[in-house]
C-alpha cells in the first residue's frame, strides 16, 4: 500500500467550547434569574489543585486579588481558567490561574473564530464538550433544584444544536448533547428529543458512582442505554466525566494525576466490558475521549483470560456471553491526540476502534500542531489506515456525511 503524501483532514472527536455568558441567560426563564448559570466578574480569593480536586474561593468587590470571570449557579462559584483555554500561550504560560473573557483566545466561545482556528489546524469538523457544565453536565446534577436542572441541560443542548452547530458553522461544529444523570427516564427523553433533530452523540460519566449515581451494573440505566441503542446515539465519555481524576495521594502534585489520566477509562472500559449491556443493547457504541490508546491492547488480553478463566466465580458467565475483546471491536471506540506508543500497536487495537482528537483549546491540545503530529506519529501507517483514524471512523461512527460535515436533522 502507498503511504500518505497528503495528511487527511482531521475530524476531531474531542474539542471543547467555553460556553458563551448568554447561553442560559437567553434560554431559562426569568423568574431564575438569580440562581440560573449567569457570568459575575469578580476577584479570584484562593485557587488549588491539589490531589485531583480543583477548589476556588470567589473574592468580594474590591477584594485583593486578579480579577476573573465566574459562572455563578445556586450556591456554586466556578471562574473560568487558563486550563481551560490555553491554546495561544506557550507551554510556560500555561498556570493555575483565574482568567477573564478578554484573556482568552476567541476560538474558545465564538464560532467563526473557531473554524478559522480550524483552518489553521488542518481540522474539518469538530466535536466539543461543555466546560461549566463540566464534562458530563454533573454541574446540573449537582445542582438543588431539580426542575432548574432540567431547564439548565436543554438550555445547553438547545444552544448546542441550534447556535454553536448552527447554520453559521457549516456543518463542521458536530453536537453534543447532555442528559438529566438524576433520572434515567429523563435522560431517555431528552436523548431522543436531540436524536430527532440529527444528534447522535451524548455525553456520559466514565465512572457514575463517583458522582453518586447508579453504576452501569445494574438496570437504574436501562431507559437510557436503551435510548441511545434505538437511536444511534454514541455515549462520549471524557476524560474527568465523573469529577474525579485518577491521583494517588491527597498531596500529590498535579503531574501525577496529568500522566495517569487513562486510568479513568481504563477502569471504564472494564466495568462496560463485564456489565452485559453490549449483549443486551447491540447498537450501542461507546468511546473515550482523551483517554489515548496505548494501554487498550494489555486489557483486552487480561479481560479475556478472566472471562474464559475465571467467569465461573467472576460473576459475569450469564451475561457476558462474548469475549471482551471482541464487544471492545464491536462497540468501543479509543480517541488519542498524542500516542505514538498506540500507533505503532495499533494493529492489536483494531483500526476500526481509533479516532483523533487535538483537544482545542485545553492545555494538552496539539493546537496549530495537530497535522504534524499525526504526520510524526502515523508515518508508519498505509495511507487509507490513516486516512480511517483521522477522518474515516468518525464520518461512520456520528453518522456524518461523506464529507465529513454534520447534517443536521434528516
Amino acid at each position: 500500500m502507498e503511504h500518505m503524501e497528503t495528511f487527511p483532514k482531521i475530524i476531531s472527536v474531542d474539542d471543547h467550547t467555553v460556553e458563551p455568558p448568554h447561553v442560559w441567560r437567553d434560554r431559562i426563564p426569568s423568574k431564575y434569574q438569580d440562581t440560573a448559570p449567569r457570568i459575575v466578574r469578580a476577584p479570584l480569593k484562593e485557587m488549588t489543585f491539589v490531589g485531583g480536586k480543583f477548589a476556588p474561593k470567589m473574592g468580594e468587590p474590591g477584594d485583593d486579588g486578579p480579577i476573573a470571570d465566574w459562572w455563578v449557579y445556586e450556591d456554586l462559584h466556578r471562574p473560568l481558567t487558563r486550563l481551560d483555554t490555553a491554546v495561544g500561550y506557550s507551554r510556560d504560560e500555561v498556570k493555575l490561574e483565574a482568567i477573564t473573557y478578554e484573556q482568552m483566545r476567541p476560538g474558545s466561545y465564538s464560532v467563526p473564530e473557531r473554524l478559522a482556528d480550524m483552518d489553521v489546524n488542518h481540522v474539518q469538523s469538530a466535536l466539543c464538550f461543555p466546560t461549566f457544565p463540566r464534562f458530563c453536565g454533573q454541574t446540573f446534577t449537582e445542582a438543588k433544584d431539580r426542575e432548574l436542572g432540567l431547564l439548565g441541560v436543554r438550555a445547553y443542548n438547545d444552544w448546542m444544536v441550534e447556535e454553536w452547530c448552527g447554520p453559521e458553522a457549516h456543518g463542521r461544529l458536530i453536537p453534543l448533547t447532555l442528559v438529566p444523570l438524576w433520572d434515567a427516564e429523563l435522560a431517555a427523553q431528552e436523548v431522543r428529543r436531540n436524536a430527532a433533530r440529527g444528534v447522535r452523540a451524548v455525553c456520559f460519566s466514565e465512572i457514575p458512582p463517583h458522582l453518586g449515581l447508579p453504576s452501569i451494573h445494574g438496570d437504574e440505566w436501562d431507559p437510557f442505554l436503551r435510548a441511545c441503542d434505538e437511536t444511534g446515539t454514541v455515549i462520549a465519555m471524557h476524560i474527568g466525566s465523573s469529577s474525579r481524576m485518577p491521583s494517588t495521594s491527597a498531596d500529590a502534585p498535579p503531574a501525577v494525576g496529568s500522566t495517569i489520566t487513562f486510568a479513568n477509562c481504563c477502569f471504564s472500559m472494564v466495568d462496560w466490558l463485564m456489565s452485559g449491556k453490549f449483549d443486551r443493547f447491540p447498537n450501542l457504541k461507546i468511546m473515550y475521549a482523551e483517554g489515548q490508546i496505548g494501554w487498550i491492547p494489555y486489557i483486552l488480553e487480561r479481560a479475556d483470560v478472566v472471562w474464559e478463566e475465571n467467569r465461573g466465580w467472576g460473576g459475569v458467565a450469564d451475561k457476558v456471553l462474548q469475549p471482551p475483546s471482541q464487544l471492545f471491536a464491536d462497540h468501543v471506540y479509543g480517541c488519542f491526540f498524542d500516542d505514538a506508543f498506540g500507533l505503532k500497536n495499533v494493529d492489536a487495537i483494531g483500526v476500526p476502534n481509533v479516532l483523533y482528537e487535538t483537544d482545542y483549546p485545553h492545555s494538552d491540545s496539539t493546537w496549530p500542531k495537530s497535522k504534524e503530529v499525526g504526520e510524526a506519529q502515523m508515518g508508519h501507517l498505509p495511507a487509507d489506515l490513516v486516512e480511517r483514524i483521522v477522518r474515516g471512523n468518525a464520518i461512520d461512527l456520528l453518522g456524518l456525511t461523506p464529507e465529513g460535515l454534520w447534517a443536521g436533522a434528516a
